[in-house]
């Protein structure tokens, strides 16, 4: 299934829908501003919590976390032994499972995969729509809401470790 996200959905304190592919609203993000570290929340179209994101504020490197319910479900941050700087590591809360991102997070153009397998593609060149990216979750049971929330971590840590060099 394809979802399409505005890019300025990283404008943390704003409020934006993710559509599908048809066009109908999915997910709502609702940005919380004022906070003293990145936060929002992906809802449903019922406006119930599904999945809520900030940064860590005591890492080392810049690191996101992924809850839902209140419990961690994920934690992203750059991978440590890279020669590629687009290559990002996302550990599961369960402790046995990674998902690798790798790509050009910054064009858009990237692949988020587990032991090798291809779980979801995030690009531009289907869309004809400024600003705006696709994330085309690839497997039937994979958990699109924690794919995108990846997608977005991802891209809000390499545009402010652009920022910072």
């Amino acid at each position: 299934m394809r979802f399409l996200v505005r890019d300025r959905l990283l404008g943390f304190g704003d409020d934006y829908w993710i559509e599908d592919d048809r066009g109908n609203k999915v997910f709502l993000v609702d940005g919380k501003a004022m906070r003293l570290r990145d936060t929002f929340e992906l809802k449903d179209t019922q406006g119930c919590v599904l999945i809520d994101i900030h940064q860590k504020m005591l890492a080392l490197r810049d690191t996101m976390v992924i809850e839902r319910d209140g419990e961690p479900l994920a934690t992203i941050r750059r991978k440590r032994l890279s020669l590629l700087r687009n290559h990002y590591r996302v550990s599961l809360a369960d402790g046995s499972t990674e998902l690798d991102v790798s790509g050009k997070i910054l064009d858009r153009e990237f692949a988020v995969e587990y032991d090798g397998e291809l779980l979801a593609v995030v690009s531009r060149r289907w869309l004809h729509v400024r600003e705006t990216y696709g994330v085309d979750v690839v497997r039937d049971d994979a958990d699109p809401a924690l794919l995108i929330a990846v997608a977005v971590c991802v891209i809000h840590l390499a545009e402010k470790e652009r920022k910072d060099d």
